[in-house]
This record gives structure tokens, sequence and C-alpha cells, in this order.
């Protein structure tokens, strides 16, 4: 059983124009998995709102991974890698890169996602797409991972390469 939180990043959303439907995706996706969400939060798309509460979430120390949709593409007002990256203490690429690899088959566009993931103190950050369909696919390829990951990260256990 591990915690997460859930950030929608989205201007529109955040001032009530359109419905949460990324951030329901992620709630639904996580239904069959043995975790609890514990934190869900809307806000706009800014590098400092973003990296703030990112930080203070992974630093409150009730969350193991945060995920977060929106703002992964090329606009002009996506900045979540930027602020995510500001924040992190490691990097995670394998999760992202199987998620534009895996979704690739699916639409070409997913090569375009500047998605990031990492860890900060012991909370594993992974940012999604912002479509609902994007969110679902991804997180089905990553949520296997998850678990583990976060039981390396809080040093539960440790990963064995063979290496002796």
């Amino acid at each position: 059983m591990f915690n997460v939180g859930i950030i929608t990043i989205s201007d529109g959303v955040s001032r009530g124009e359109r419905p949460d439907d990324s951030g329901k995706a992620i709630e639904k996706s996580l239904s069959g998995v043995e975790c609890r969400v514990v934190k869900y939060e809307v806000i706009p798309d800014e590098v400092k709102t973003i990296s703030s509460k990112l930080a203070e979430w992974a630093d409150g120390g009730s969350m193991d991974v945060i995920l977060t949709t929106g703002g992964t593409g090329l606009a002009p007002r996506d900045v979540t890698p930027e602020a995510t990256l500001s924040i992190v203490d490691k990097v995670v690429p394998g999760l992202v890169e199987m998620m534009r690899v895996q979704t690739f088959s699916k639409t070409p566009l997913s090569m375009l996602s500047r998605a990031v993931a990492g860890v900060r103190k012991r909370c594993l950050i992974i940012n999604l797409p912002g479509s609902p369909k994007a969110v679902r696919e991804c997180l089905e390829i990553i949520l296997p991972a998850i678990p583990h990951a976060v039981q390396i990260i809080k040093g539960e256990i440790t990963l064995h390469t063979g290496k002796d």
C-alpha cells in the first residue's frame, strides 16, 4: 500500500472553465492498485506554483508518489517538466521513456511529450500527459513498476543487479 497525491495542472480547469477529466482518469486507473489517494489538487500552469506544490507535498512525508497531469507538451504555457526538474534530487527517465515508446504505436504524437519523472527525498514524482486517454494508456504501462520503485525509494528493498 502506498500513498498518492494527484495534481492536475491546467489553466482552464483551475479557472473552472472545463472539468478535470484527466485527474479523474488517474483516480480511476488507480482503483485496481493497492494505494490510497491522500491529496488531490488543481493548479494553473505556473512554474513557481507547480514547483512549490510538488516540493511541499514531497517534503511533507505523507506521499510516496505524486502523479501530475497536464503541461507536458510544446505549448508556451506547458511548464510542468521544468517545474518538476527544478525540485527533484534524481531523474528516473525509464518510466517516461517507456510511456513514450509504448504509446507511440497508438499515436506518433506521443514523441512530443516532454514528461519527466524523478525522486525528491522519498517521493516519486511522475508527469503524465493532459488527456484522459493518454493518462490511462501511460498508467497502464508504468503502474506495474511503481510499487517496487516506492519500496526501493523508501529503503525497504534493494535492487540487485547480479553484480556481487
